[in-house]
């Protein structure tokens, strides 16, 4: 070992120098030859890969693409089928319920007075009024006529009021004396030439269709006489008392509005056509979006010689489940699929385009093979980039090393052995570190020992602290521990709640953002009919909150263990609270009491959150009522409550504010759009389950984040009163 001037020849400086030399040639030798390596080996993967993955793309997404378009042609398709079902079964459920009240009219003309009636009058129109009209040659003073058509007119204001409310465009009786009593919302149709125009109901298909069939008969689409519009006729013989036909009553079904309706559940690229019994077209969409021939839509579409379109239509028509078949029609191949309508027998027939299924295929291809491209050429221009950045940085790195290898160099003396040697000799019961003639080199040696002798001492006396403070936070916890089990203890945690009971089902959950929150949820049966559920939120959190909330629901419960709607329970709640409330603290409150033998919900609100309603088959929405003012704030606060029917298989979920304000990192809200999501993944499974739901969606969302606020929650369903 050398010394020359400051510089020591063979020294540690020297070693450690000389080390970091090599590690950083060795390093620099090694990345730039990774480097070189990788990046000809992912230039030719890319390469070979990319031939691959185009044929992966458009072999998988045609699959999807073809699995998909069918589970959505069936799915559609089922959907329309429920909605003209729909249609026809309430018209044909309005048609019977009149034709019975005409039918108990003529059997008792004695019971009934007869009433005035009269002819159009185009002043009416915007009105809904009952008129008659009459065929040619037909006596309108004949007293069998007028004593008839008096009788009938005691149903024109039940008529009048259920045309509008039950959205009918009009409803109509025939009778076999040639008078027509027509019920709508227009009269100035029936003028011609300033004149009433005749006519005859008994030369209307409707008329004679239900005549012969002595039943409920839907017509084949055809013009009204009335009104112009193309439509579907509804009909149902009346009979008198001894078996003579007494009248037919009838109402029409807008093809336009009914083709609207189905329309609004059709995906693009699918066409509807309605056909039948004799499988004939009743509605069908434009030629040129449906591959039909003109001489197609008049006769039986059976017998016009497409094989895949008449197979369809005779399985549909006979009850057998079509699926979803591939073929060629006029214009190119198709998915088609059809279901029978049941009121009717007549069937629904959908076709999709298959050129319009495969686009997405085509398009990702292209897109993929773009996105390739752009990365290919973005990649090797990063790569160069990053060569000479890395370069650059390793020579840095060098520089820094042997500069800090120097350094290091100079500060390694003995007096770092004897520290090292007096640390480890330290046990417990012997915890200081003290300064010593050794360490007194009068440069930064003497200094670090100095600093860790005065460290060492306060850390001796900061264990000291910490023994003592450690045993105080012990019992702190332990405290809130048990508040914790208190608190928990006095919210509802036996699953099932109500095992006895198989007319509902009900769970809730409680996660405090502290050892104890001020949330809080319950629900008890208040008679064997009755079950109160309420959910509510104190201002505030820890051990303050904690105590007003059980103090609240203490009285909550007791007020409404002693009766009264929830509106008169929570008026109630605020007076007591009010009257001695110098924390001036408040709580937000949800209450509802569920009805059990009839389903009918009542709640009232006390500026709490919206509650989310699913109604059965259907999906979970928030229910937005009306909010009165928080519990606790001020008094002579009166509530409002609301009733809302539930149907069994309904569920309500409510909640507190924790659920929509929980903070991801980067401070957005989970909110209830994203609730109301979760909730609708699985809309119908279990309480329990739909509260795992959520909190996994919650949980999710906010991943690592620190909550600021309690997290609580209430689900249950409504199986129905006559469930045991």
């Amino acid at each position: 070992m050398k010394r020359i001037k400051n510089w020591v020849i063979g020294g540690i400086q020297t070693k450690i120098f000389n080390l970091i030399l090599y590690t950083v040639l060795l390093l620099t030798a090694a990345t730039v030859a990774v480097s070189l390596y990788q990046n000809n080996m992912l230039s030719k993967l890319a390469s070979e890969s990319g031939q691959r993955q185009q044929d992966a793309i458009g072999e998988i997404t045609g699959r999807v693409m073809e699995s998909v378009v069918s589970q959505s042609l069936s799915r559609s398709t089922q959907m329309e089928v429920r909605i003209a079902d729909e249609l026809f079964e309430a018209a044909g459920n309005r048609v019977a319920f009149v034709a019975d009240c005409a039918a108990r009219l003529l059997a008792h003309p004695e019971e009934y007075p007869p009433k005035p009636y009269a002819g159009p009058d185009p002043a009416d129109d915007g009105a809904w009024t009952a008129k008659v009209i009459y065929a040619d040659g037909v006596d309108a003073q004949d007293p069998a006529l007028t004593a008839k058509l008096g009788l009938l007119s005691n149903l024109s204001d039940m008529i009048v009021s259920l045309c509008p409310s039950m959205d009918i465009s009009t409803l109509y009786i025939g009778l076999p004396e040639g008078a027509h009593f027509s019920i709508s919302d227009t009269s100035s149709s029936w003028f011609v030439d300033g004149a009433v125009r005749s006519y005859d109901p008994r030369q209307r298909g409707w008329y004679q269709e239900a005549s012969a069939t002595g039943g409920l008969v839907y017509t084949d689409g055809e013009y009204d006489a009335n009104t112009g519009f193309y439509c579907i006729e509804c009909a149902m013989p009346v009979y008198n008392p001894d078996g003579s036909l007494a009248a037919v009553v009838g109402t029409d079904l807008y093809l336009s509005e009914m083709q609207e309706a189905l329309q609004s559940y059709a995906v693009d690229g699918e066409y509807q056509l309605l056909v039948n019994r004799s499988g004939r077209a009743v509605l069908a969409p434009q030629e040129e979006a449906f591959p039909l021939d003109a001489q197609d839509r008049g006769g039986d579409l059976r017998q016009s010689g497409r094989e895949l379109l008449s197979q369809v239509i005779n399985d549909a028509i006979s009850g057998v489940d079509t699926g979803v078949r591939q073929g060629e029609l006029s214009d190119g191949g198709y998915y088609i699929t059809a279901a029978p309508i049941p009121t009717t027998g007549w069937a629904l027939i959908s076709a999709f385009r298959q050129d319009v299924a495969g686009q997405p295929a085509i398009l990702l291809q292209q897109r993929t093979q773009q996105l390739q491209a752009e990365a290919t050429q973005t990649y090797l221009e990063k790569s160069g980039h990053s060569r000479t950045t890395g370069l650059v940085l390793l020579v840095l790195v060098m520089l820094l090393m042997l500069a800090g290898a120097l350094t290091l160099g100079k500060r390694i003396v003995k007096p770092l052995n004897t520290i090292v040697k007096r640390i480890s000799e330290l046990r417990e019961g012997n915890l200081e570190f003290k300064m010593e003639d050794a360490y007194r080199t009068g440069d930064e040696v003497e200094e670090l020992a100095q600093s860790f002798a005065d460290l060492s001492h306060k850390t001796v006396e900061y264990v000291e602290t910490v023994k003592r403070v450690t045993a105080e936070k012990e019992r702190i916890g332990a405290e809130l521990s048990l508040a914790t089990q208190i608190q928990a203890a006095m919210l509802p945690h036996i699953v099932p709640a109500f095992p006895d009971r198989k007319d509902f089902d009900i769970i809730g959950s409680m996660d405090p953002a502290k050892e104890v929150g001020g949330d809080f949820y319950d629900y008890f049966l208040i008679d064997d009919d009755h079950l109160c559920m309420l959910i509510a939120d104190v201002s505030g959190k820890g051990v303050p909150a904690a105590l007003f909330m059980m103090a609240s629901k203490i009285i909550l419960q007791s007020v409404a263990m002693l009766g009264g709607s929830p509106a008169e329970i929570l008026t109630r709640t605020n007076e007591a609270i009010c009257s001695n409330n110098e924390a001036q603290m408040f709580v937000t409150v949800w209450l509802g009491i569920l009805e059990l033998s009839t389903g009918k919900l009542t709640a009232a609100n006390a500026g709490h959150e919206f509650p989310a309603l699913r109604q059965p088959d259907g999906s979970y929405a928030l229910f937005k009522d009306r909010h009165g003012f928080v519990i606790g704030g001020m008094e002579g606060v009166k509530y409002r409550e609301y009733e809302v029917q539930l149907e069994p298989g309904a569920s309500l979920f409510v909640y507190t504010d924790g659920v929509a304000e929980a903070t991801n990192a980067q401070n957005e809200l989970f909110g209830t759009d994203r609730m109301v999501e979760a909730l609708n993944r699985k809309p119908d499974a279990a309480p329990m389950e739909v509260l795992k739901n959520v909190r996994a969606a919650v949980d999710d969302f906010v991943q690592e984040a620190e909550q600021f606020d309690d997290l609580t929650m209430l689900c249950m369903t409504y199986k129905g009163g006559n469930v045991t």
